[in-house]
């Protein structure tokens, strides 16, 4: 939950505007800044759990998140706002997100969506709880010393909440090549390790293969998964980033009615990531994504082309973050289908650079095209193609092509095994 308050950074950006005067779409870079430093923490956060372990690791970030956003209530300048509220925020907010996140999947083999939603719906709640609060702080206190509270808040919280975490530890269980759905087992019984030795409840065991990350890499599912994942990232973000303003500008709201928008995207997230993870497991991942994908397309269409009254401004804004919610609840199971559990950490760590490059490419090409209404066709466009890569799509089968080699040799020596080795 305290690493989720993040998300209520729209509430910022007007205050600061009125207190420093500065361009509103310069304050709004500071959330994509942020977005993309997590993004591109979780390509670190796996090896520095290999060797801090988790509890070390969550509470340092924990710390460095907190003492970022105290600092935050300091600055006076641009770029030391997108030092510390985003580049150091958002780093150390990826590192204890991913982390986190991995271990419960890991804890949880059998329901990995439901385990998901369960998680990213705490993140979401969040910045549910945090909208009031943080909203209220500026409101008391103003702007900066709402930063310097925040920051003690959250710091507590992801302390407090790392010291009672306890690491899942993967098993490899040795299976068939030609074997290739996952072992069913439950993580919460002991698992029979080669050497006689009960492993520790958490223990898991691998499916067919655990894809390294240059293993996946080699795969065209990982290049579309990312397709996917930007494009879910994209729509969300950009939307979370700029909610209230477009509900200023767009439909004609007061500023208090539009930063309900707030409030209603941190409850259709949260909801979306609970309801469309647990149904990722009973009608499968992919189902559920080329659903998202068809309703964020015309959600989208409508805030480009229909004029906006309240209410389909309100119902446009909770479409698109119950299916963000829910893209975000569904990936990181989709990750540990397609490549396993053991290097799910690293794997969807590189997944979810589509993360922080989506939070960035909403920003850029809303400056580049001139507005909210171009992008929103544009990321309508990008969900398209992405509906049609859910359709298509297939789990890799790994080493297919050296087994049916060595299927082939096999038959070969056993017709003749004198002349054939």
């Amino acid at each position: 939950m305290g690493l989720g308050t993040i998300y209520t950074w729209s509430l910022f950006n007007q205050p600061l505007v009125d207190k420093f005067g500065w361009q509103l779409s310069s304050v709004a870079i500071t959330f994509s800044i942020t977005s993309f430093a997590l993004a591109f923490a979780t390509l670190f956060s796996g090896k520095l759990q290999e060797k801090w372990g988790i509890r070390r690791l969550i509470g340092t970030a924990g710390i460095v998140l907190g003492l970022g956003l105290m600092l935050s209530s300091q600055v006076s300048s641009l770029p030391l706002l997108y030092l510390l509220a985003g580049v150091v925020v958002g780093f150390a907010d990826g590192t204890a997100y991913m982390t986190s996140l991995s271990n419960l999947i890991k804890w949880f083999p059998e329901r990995k969506g439901l385990i998901s939603g369960i998680s990213v719906g705490a993140y979401g709640t969040g910045s549910l709880l945090f909208k009031y609060i943080n909203g209220s702080l500026i409101g008391s206190v103003g702007v900066s010393m709402a930063f310097l509270y925040w920051g003690v808040i959250v710091l507590l919280m992801i302390v407090i909440g790392s010291r009672m975490i306890k690491e899942a530890v993967v098993s490899e269980a040795p299976v068939s090549n030609t074997d290739a759905a996952p072992v069913s087992a439950s993580a919460n019984q002991a698992v029979q390790a080669g050497n006689g030795q009960l492993e520790p409840k958490g223990a898991v065991p691998a499916i067919a293969h655990n894809y390294s990350v240059k293993e996946m890499l080699k795969t065209k599912q990982a290049y579309l998964l990312f397709i996917m994942f930007f494009t879910a990232c994209m729509s969300g973000l950009y939307l979370i980033g700029i909610v209230k303003d477009i509900g200023v500008q767009l439909a004609g709201l007061d500023l208090a009615t539009a930063a309900n928008a707030v409030a209603m995207i941190a409850i259709f997230n949260t909801v979306g990531r609970i309801i469309l993870g647990a149904l990722s497991d009973k009608v499968g991942r992919l189902k559920v994504l080329c659903g998202t994908f068809l309703v964020t397309a015309i959600a989208v269409a409508v805030l480009s082309f229909v004029p906006l009254t309240f209410g389909i401004f309100f119902a446009a804004v909770a479409a698109i973050a119950f299916c963000f919610g829910g893209n975000i609840t569904v990936f990181p199971a989709i990750v540990s289908d397609f490549f396993g559990l053991k290097n799910h950490g690293k794997n969807y760590g590189v997944i979810y650079q589509g993360f922080g490059i989506g939070a960035l490419s909403g920003a850029f090409i809303a400056a580049w095209m001139g507005g909210f209404k171009p992008t929103f066709i544009v990321i309508g466009i990008l969900c398209l193609i992405s509906f049609l890569i859910a359709v298509m799509i297939k789990p890799p089968v790994y080493g297919e092509r050296e087994q049916q080699a060595t299927d082939a040799k096999a038959a070969k020596w056993k017709a003749n095994p004198h002349t054939v080795r």
